[in-house]
């Protein structure tokens, strides 16, 4: 399999950008990829909640994740839409942050919402609190794809070992991070924080991310994003890291890696219980 990560630096305006995300998919078709996957939040990144209940859309009306869809069935690929932000019907009014494996027909093949929220002090002026207006999902996923098996998580999820553990567990072959991760913890935690995850499963790991300052057409502050999209082979090395600028990273998947992993460290099965200290 050939893999291409998008890197992207978006607004908070999904009609501003779409196209720039339609282009880099079909670039990454032109250079031969198989499955192609965007990062955390592909049809927007915004701190104004007002500005997005009036910008962003239901599932069945979302035009990002409709033109994806469309894309992908012209292509013939398999697509991970990182995530998009969506409107609900939950009475608090939160929106869903939901990633997307698209098939090679178009029809969505697995949805995952994100679990973890990042409700996080950064630093005095870096300050998140996801759960505030994002409702946490509560169920793991992994899809059953001629590609191999996948398990899906998203960004602040990387943090919590035991959710890709369990995924592994459960037969995934390949863990997908699409993230938008904040540059100071990006920094510090990034490359070790997914490299630890793929020798832990013995899995390959894919992490497109968002780069860069993104500017709000509403008037917000904006946010920093770390980039750094990475393929992380089961034994833990780097096969691709895409750095700081937009753009496409190409990454070849053997899936052979993975029994060859775990056969080397066959963690995964030594699974013992124990009591409280």
């Amino acid at each position: 399999m050939r893999a291409a990560l998008a890197q992207l630096n978006v607004t908070d305006d999904p009609t501003l950008n779409l196209p720039g995300t339609l282009a880099l998919v079909r670039q990454a078709v032109a250079g031969g990829a198989d499955f192609v996957l965007t990062p955390e939040c592909s049809n927007a990144l915004s701190s104004d909640r007002a500005f997005q209940r009036a910008h962003l859309h239901h599932e069945e009306d979302d035009p990002t994740l409709a033109a994806l869809q469309e894309e992908a069935a012209r292509a013939g690929i398999w697509l991970l839409i990182g995530s998009l932000g969506l409107l609900t019907r939950d009475a608090d009014g939160r929106f869903a942050n939901r990633s997307f494996l698209i098939g090679p027909d178009g029809g969505i093949a697995a949805r995952y919402d994100k679990i973890h929220m990042f409700d996080v002090n950064v630093s005095e002026t870096e300050v998140y609190r996801e759960s505030a207006g994002y409702r946490p999902g509560d169920r793991a996923v992994v899809a059953d794809t001629p590609l191999g098996r996948i398990g899906m998580t998203v960004c602040y999820d990387l943090r919590f070992p035991a959710l890709h553990r369990h995924l592994a567990q459960a037969g995934a072959q390949i863990l997908t991070v699409p993230a938008a991760f904040n540059h100071i913890t990006g920094a510090a935690h990034w490359h070790i924080l997914l490299r630890a995850r793929a020798i832990e499963t013995g899995c390959f790991v894919l992490a497109p991310a968002q780069t860069g300052f993104h500017p709000e057409t509403s008037g917000g502050k904006g946010r920093h994003t770390y980039g750094h999209s990475l393929v992380i082979a089961p034994w833990g090395e780097v096969l691709a890291d895409a750095g700081t600028e937009p753009g496409l990273t190409f990454a070849e998947i053997d899936l052979a890696e993975v029994d060859r992993a775990r056969a080397r460290i066959p963690s995964l099965t030594h699974d013992r219980p124990f009591g409280a200290g």
